[in-house]
């Protein structure tokens, strides 16, 4: 890597880079500000699924969308039957037949209407459905009635665009809360890491830029596909994360060389060789483990995985030519602002410090601590084999909001349930009548399986296809009805039969991310061991370093599982156990963990082989090594941890998850992992570490990082 020729760009043209620095961030950020806001929260389908094909079979047909879209409850404490609640029920019928996407409208008074009452007669339901049109528009119609039907009492809007519309609107509402929660605490904490006030302010302002010029290539993007509003949060928490690391080890080397004397020309060139190669090569394998998530069908997971490529891409570029040019100007100006006694330990690293004396003990005994660690890691990892997944429905919104209410209540209190019930669509070709009695054997078979509550007559939506709801006797999406569907699919009709639904929907979600989970890991493995093999030319380390991350994922994934599956700490972090896990959060959260976590391999790794190189021996490069580094690698994880565990306060527990998953996950590689398990295993196997074959060593030799 030519770093070098950055640090000339950055003296060279240091004032350039900076202005224009300056002018894309402010046009990013208004950009950001128009763009960001037209991000969807849908994105869960799996293009090309059988529920999917069923639903968009029955909307070409028919022009009217299976399932309910929009759920509105009416309080009817005087009866169903009564003035009051007909004027109600006929006010919100009004509401949602201004929107031109409702293509129908069912009420309690309509012939079939008796499953939208309530078995106490207390409540009713207005069912709207859409037709053929896009989640945004679908969730925007939702706004729009909910709005419209807010002065009138005891009612109350839910169903599916009513879920994701609350959903987005929270999720925006409790990104700016975090930050407000986030950036304070960041900017104190940094005064003290940083060691100065002026060296504490390059940190957020990399970061606001970091984070301004990815909002702004997101909103872009958006305009050609759909993006995921969760990698907006995604994008502020890894933007952050990497400002701070980036910033603290540039920062950090910078001062060490004018410490030793240098002046800032030599002192920046020394730093790009070193440190900047580390961000380089940790940028990469950041953007590389996130885009993992692309290969994923998803679009909630393809979102995630591109914001977080586009944002670790963009914090190696800022970290590469806009730091080192700031770095140039300011010199020994970054010491600016900084007590004596802080400003001291920049200018020389004891060799004797508190993580030099804590390397030399493990090494005394590095077999007995990598398995102890080895074994705690275990430990935390083992609720993960009680591990359930759910979908992403209603239950991540908090209990007071409408659209969570709506769905409980339906769910216990109508016969109709929750209004998804199992849609069932048949391709019959020919005659009418043959067709209808084929299109009742298969319902009448369907009726037969254990779990049916009842099955409606099939009707002709138009052409060939012909369609009935099969209802569950379970909640729509409980275990009993995914095993429902699962048996409905193998009933054999005559024709083409499709199976769709919301449990069908999670179904076929699982299975895309079972079919894709192969690949992901395979990607984001093998740039990885690369990536390290070439910035260490050992073959041996990035193998290591892989094992190490997934024992760090999955005490990561068995912590969280304890907490929101299980319901540990439910009172502390406000939320109400769902019994499991969101499908898409283990790859979530071990794509971002296995991404940090390599992060933090590479400042320790190219610091150990910097020391090792200068003639060390094994030992003493991994105890030096670690005094370099620990310091840093805790600091930026400690402040990694409070950026992103700001989105623990969120409402919606699909954001704590994240938000906790990923805070302990650098937690836990920052302090078990690196300062134990590293050196520990390091020790163990001594020169052996450093071990690859000659052909490979050959490669690294032509392409990977010189020695030099």
């Amino acid at each position: 890597m030519r770093i070098q020729l950055l640090s000339r760009v950055a003296m060279r043209r240091a004032r350039v880079v900076l202005a224009l620095a300056v002018l894309l961030t402010l046009a990013a950020g208004v950009a950001s500000g128009v763009l960001a806001d037209r991000l969807s929260s849908g994105g869960f389908d799996v293009p090309g699924s059988e529920s999917m094909r069923q639903r968009a079979l029955v909307e070409r047909a028919s022009g009217v969308s299976p399932g309910a879209g929009i759920l509105v409850l009416v309080e009817t404490p005087a009866g169903p039957r009564s003035p009051a609640a007909r004027a109600r029920v006929a006010a919100v019928v009004t509401a949602l037949s201004r929107e031109a996407i409702v293509a129908r409208v069912r009420t309690p008074y309509q012939p079939g209407g008796g499953a939208l009452v309530a078995r106490g007669g207390d409540r009713v339901l207005v069912e709207a459905r859409f037709g053929p049109s896009s989640d945004d528009a679908r969730m925007r119609a939702a706004a729009r009635v909910s709005t419209a039907v807010a002065p009138l009492p005891g009612v109350r809007v839910g169903g599916a665009a009513a879920i994701f519309q609350q959903i987005t609107t929270m999720v925006r509402e409790d990104l700016t809360r975090a930050e407000l929660i986030a950036l304070p605490l960041l900017f104190v904490l940094s005064l003290w890491v940083f060691r100065g006030l002026v060296a504490a302010l390059v940190m957020p302002l990399m970061g606001g830029m970091v984070i301004a010029l990815a909002f702004a290539a997101v909103g872009v993007i958006n305009l050609v596909t759909t993006m995921s509003i969760f990698s907006a949060n995604l994008i502020v928490a890894i933007g952050l994360g990497l400002a701070v690391d980036y910033s603290l080890l540039m920062i950090t080397r910078f001062r060490l060389e004018l410490g030793r004397g240098r002046d800032r020309a030599a002192a920046l060139a020394e730093t790009m060789r070193t440190s900047g190669v580390s961000v380089a090569y940790s940028a990469l394998t950041v953007a590389a483990a996130l885009a993992g998530l692309m290969v994923f069908p998803m679009n909630f997971l393809f979102s995630m995985g591109l914001g977080g490529l586009i944002v670790a891409l963009l914090a190696g570029t800022a970290s590469l030519v806009v730091l080192p040019a700031a770095l140039w100007l300011l010199g020994p100006r970054i010491n600016a602002l900084a007590p004596g006694r802080w400003q001291r330990p920049a200018a020389a690293e004891s060799s004797g410090g508190a993580w030099y004396r804590l390397s030399r003990a493990v090494l005394r005994r590095p077999l007995v601590t990598a398995v102890v660690t080895s074994a705690v890691l275990l430990v935390l990892a083992t609720p993960v084999l009680k591990i359930h997944f759910i979908p992403i429905d209603s239950s991540v919104l908090p209990a007071s909001a409408d659209a969570r209410a709506v769905s409980d209540i339906a769910t216990r209190e109508f016969p109709g349930g929750d209004g998804a019930p199992i849609g069932v669509a048949q391709v019959l070709p020919g005659a009418p009548a043959a067709s209808a009695r084929a299109a009742r054997e298969c319902a009448r078979r369907m009726s037969h399986e254990d779990g049916v509550a009842a099955v409606t007559p099939p009707a002709r939506d138009g052409g060939d296809v012909w369609s009935f709801a099969v209802m569950s006797r379970d909640a729509s999406l409980s275990d009993a009805s995914v095993g429902l569907v699962e048996r409905l699919r193998d009933v054999r009709c005559d024709g083409d039969v499709l199976v769709g639904g919301v449990a069908a929907d999670f179904i076929d979600q699982r299975a895309a991310l079972a079919r894709g989970l192969p690949l992901a890991v395979g990607i984001i493995a093998l740039v990885t061991v690369a990536a390290l093999f070439l910035m260490t030319g050992s073959v041996v380390l990035p193998l290591k370093a892989v094992v190490m991350n997934v024992l760090s994922i999955a005490a990561t994934i068995g912590i969280v599982v304890w907490v929101f599956q299980e319901g540990h700490l439910a009172g502390l972090l406000h939320f109400d156990p769902a019994g499991g896990i969101g499908l898409t959060q283990p790859m979530l959260l071990g794509a971002v963990a296995f991404g940090l976590s390599t992060d933090y391999a590479v400042f320790l790794l190219s610091r150990i082989r910097e020391l090792k190189l200068a003639g060390r021996t094994n030992d003493e490069a991994i105890a030096e090594g670690l005094q370099h580094t620990g310091r840093v690698i805790t600091a930026a994880a400690i402040l990694f941890a409070f950026a992103v565990g700001a989105f623990a306060t969120s409402r919606v527990i699909v954001l704590k998850e994240i938000g906790l998953g990923t805070a302990l996950a650098v937690l836990i590689d920052a302090s078990i992992v690196r300062a134990l398990l590293v050196p520990a295993t390091m020790g163990v196997l001594g020169e052996a570490n450093w071990w690859a074959p000659r052909l490979l060593r050959r490669l690294h030799d032509r392409v990977g990082v010189s020695d030099g």
